[in-house]
């Protein structure tokens, strides 16, 4: 699935830090892949600043992420419950429309 820079750091955030073994082991392999590599740091300079990440907008980066089934289900499962608890933001919009409208 390919995924935005923005994507990348908001599906980072919502990916569970606890659960079962299984799962962590799973989490843990999708971090890696939505992980930005050297290359992409340089091309991107990013820059944190408090909570919040920066980087140049005017750099285009987009990676085809392979996500399998488990991940995707535990994602889905995520942004509908934000959405049920209206806690949905703007940055989720995508990702809700590729992940739970697909």
């Amino acid at each position: 699935m390919e995924l935005t820079v923005l994507e990348r750091l908001v599906l980072l955030n919502i990916l569970p830090a606890e659960g079962n073994f299984a799962t962590l082991k799973l989490v843990r392999q999708l971090r890696e892949e939505l992980s930005f590599d050297e290359e992409e740091h340089k091309l991107l300079s990013f820059v944190q600043d408090g909570e919040q990440v920066r980087w140049n907008l005017e750099v285009e980066v987009v990676k085809d992420c392979v996500i399998g089934e488990k991940m995707t289900d535990l994602i889905v499962e995520k942004l509908k419950a934000l959405d049920k608890k209206g806690e949905l933001k703007d940055d989720h919009f995508s990702l809700y429309e590729k992940f739970v409208e697909n």
